[in-house]
């Protein structure tokens, strides 16, 4: 009898042992260590390889080590919204150096919406959902944070002094991009209206521009702002079109982009916009020319967050 049991045991390790070098054999392997992709390239959440950061080089996708939420990358600086894992959900905000190492970490409340950095590399700034997960619902709150990298804690944009539109408890604030070390833009919402707003570090202070502008870019000549505007009802399923706004006339063209787009869409250069549209079972990486002309180009299939 104690040979008997001792041969099944035998039979069972090998079993097992069988069983997971077909799970190792089988499991996707990692692509090369995040030092070894470093910033350079369109970067962008690969969602193929489980929302690892992943950078297009020479028509070639090189998948990294690092997941990221959300992304954005300027002057060798980047930030990554990470999530931590675990049965209870929690996130981190990553600041990464040119080699996309952590060089310091941030608890972060709610859940990954919106990242960027400054053309300096100094200042970044994220945006979490803390109630809700998404911009078309009626029932989401959001806080967005500015961080200057020189010294200081994360300031909360709410905290801001208001210009240009009534105070009101019922205020949201996302999705900033930067001028420079000390103006940015963003998008207010209050009493169910969407407000462009100009922000100043210095003085703290968010003055509103213009109605109806939803998460803004920034060129990088500095002269206009590629974003997302109603068009449609939230009820629609498909409320907004990308359209370009000329900061000195603050007059609008839309582009040839007609499908509702939902992002914060990036400047790959200053003729050519770059954002993800959805689909179903996932979202694509397109173009489109930013002066109206053309028609949208798919870039990179499966992927988020772009980051040129």
């Amino acid at each position: 009898m104690g040979r008997r049991v001792l041969v099944l045991a035998l039979a069972g390790l090998v079993l097992a042992a069988a069983a997971a070098g077909f799970v190792l054999r089988a499991r996707p392997q990692a692509g090369p260590a995040a030092e070894d992709v470093g910033l350079g390239g369109l970067l962008f959440r690969d969602m193929k390889a489980g929302n690892r950061l992943a950078v297009l080089r020479d028509g070639r996708r090189v998948v990294s080590a690092r997941q990221c939420m959300r992304f954005y990358a300027a002057a060798r600086t980047g930030v990554c919204l990470h999530d931590d894992g675990g049965l209870i959900p929690s996130y981190s905000a990553e600041i990464l150096d040119a080699r996309l190492r952590p060089v310091r970490t941030l608890a972060v409340a709610g859940t990954p919406s919106r990242a960027r950095v400054s053309p300096s590399g100094n200042l970044v700034a994220w945006t979490m959902f803390v109630t809700g997960d998404s911009y078309t619902g009626v029932d989401f709150t959001t806080r967005t944070s500015v961080l200057d990298l020189r010294g200081g804690d994360p300031v909360d944009l709410e905290t801001y002094a208001l210009r240009g539109v009534a105070r009101d408890r019922d205020r949201n604030i996302w999705g900033v991009t930067f001028a420079d070390d000390g103006t940015f833009y963003a998008t207010l919402a209050t009493r169910g209206r969407t407000h462009l707003v100009r922000g100043d570090v210095a003085a703290r202070t968010l003055t509103a521009l213009r109605e109806n502008v939803e998460c803004p870019s920034l060129s990088p000549d500095g002269t206009r702002l590629a974003y997302k505007k109603r068009v449609r009802s939230i009820a629609s399923g498909s409320p907004w079109e990308p359209h370009v706004l000329d900061l000195a006339t603050m007059t609008d063209r839309p582009l040839a982009e007609r499908r509702s787009v939902d992002d914060q869409i990036a400047w790959q250069d200053d003729r050519t916009l770059l954002y993800a549209v959805a689909r179903e079972g996932g979202s694509d990486l397109w173009t489109v020319p930013a002066d109206g002309t053309g028609a949208p180009r798919t870039v990179v299939r499966d992927a988020l967050s772009p980051s040129p």
